[in-house]
Parts: structure tokens; sequence; C-alpha cells
């Protein structure tokens, strides 16, 4: 359990670090094309790095909804949990550090909030919405009968996607590890006040896409 818990860590810990990073460093650069992207890449390539070991979730939603779908041990959620918050808040660390470094103020730092061209209640909607997409596609592509070797490309190519409907809306969680650990050191109050809504809405879009995978899969037999 070590290696996998490590392996966790290690996998949201640069999953953080690229896509916040990005945001925060190079966001005025490349725009919301390229924070899409590092977000996708950096899952892409921590899911050939080590998700061998550990399956590769990076995200409690993932966990939970892997756990609903009776693909993952209910027992080890905990765990991989607090491996996935604690590397994540590590990464939002390690990029407060570099950015009090620079000329750059830590300002909103990436948190997830809703913008104010829109609702809590289609805030609310986007992060359940993309998160049961997020995770159909998942436990789709690492099912038994799925093409697994393709499996990182899949959902790297899915998790970008997913940014560019929805950073203009939330900045984008459908991760409760994310959502918390920029939360941590963000300046904009809402970052705080608004964390139920980045940790319920993706947790209960996981929970449902568990309990659909779970009756296609009781379909098919």
């Amino acid at each position: 359990m070590k290696k996998q818990l490590l392996s966790e860590f290690l996998g949201t810990f640069v999953l953080v670090l690229f896509g916040c990073g990005a945001a925060i460093i190079a966001g005025e650069y490349i725009g919301y094309l390229g924070i899409a992207a590092a977000f996708g890449l950096a899952v892409l390539a921590m899911i050939y790095a080590v998700g061998p070991i550990s399956g590769g979730h990076f995200n409690p939603a993932v966990t939970v909804g892997q756990a609903i779908a009776g693909c993952f041990k209910w027992k080890d959620v905990g765990p991989y949990v607090s491996a996935q918050v604690s590397g994540a808040a590590v990464a939002a660390a390690v990029i407060y550090a570099i950015v009090l470094g620079g000329s750059n103020d830590v300002g909103g730092f990436a948190a997830n909030v809703v913008h104010s061209d829109y609702s809590t209640y289609a805030a609310f909607l986007t992060e359940f919405i993309l998160t049961f997409v997020f995770l159909i596609v998942i436990l789709g592509v690492t099912s038994k009968n799925a093409e697994t070797k393709f499996a990182g490309l899949a959902i790297g190519l899915a998790l970008t996607a997913i940014h560019l409907v929805s950073i203009p809306v939330t900045n984008t969680s459908v991760n409760p590890a994310r959502s918390i650990s920029q939360a941590l050191f963000s300046q904009d109050p809402a970052a705080v006040s608004q964390l139920w809504l980045f940790i319920a809405a993706p947790i209960l879009g996981a929970l449902a896409a568990g309990f659909a995978w779970k009756y296609l899969m009781d379909s098919k037999k």
C-alpha cells in the first residue's frame, strides 16, 4: 500500500503543479487552450508513469467513483484520498513559493470559484456533469474489455476537453484535491467560501457515474 499511496501523492502533485502552475505562471501567455492542455498532458504522463502501481486516480472523485462501480476497495478510499490531497497541497505550496519569488501577485491562485457571469446552480451543474462524463470515460477505457494501453491518452484528452468547457465557469475542478490545495493559498475569499461546491459536485457526479456504470455492466450479464 505504501507504494500505491506514494504513486497517488506523486501523480496528484504533478497534476496540480503542471496544471495549476500553467494557469498561475503562464496563463496570460498560453490562454485557456494551453491551460487545458497542461492538465491533460500532466494526467496522461502520470497515468503511464505511475498508473501501473496505483491505478492512476490522482483525484478523490475518481477514487470514489471507482469504488461505487465495484472497481476499487472501499477500505482503501480514505488512504488514497489523503495521499491525493497531500500531493495537491504540496504542489500548491511549491507554486506559491515560485510566485513569491517572481513579480506576480498571488491573487486568486487559480482557485475554483464561480465566475461572475454564472450562477451557483450553473457552476454546480457544470462540475457535476463534467465529473460524471470524466468518470464514465475512465471506467470505460479501463474496463476489462477495453484496449487499456490507450487509456491514458483517452483520459488525458477527456480532461483537456473538460477544461475547455468549464474554465470560463469555475476555473475547472472535477477534482476536490485540486480545489482544496489552491484554496489554501488563494487571496480570493470565495475560494474558501465556495469550496463546498467543488467538493460536493465532483463527488456526487462521480457517485452517479459509478452507479450508472455498475448498472450498465450488470445489464450486460
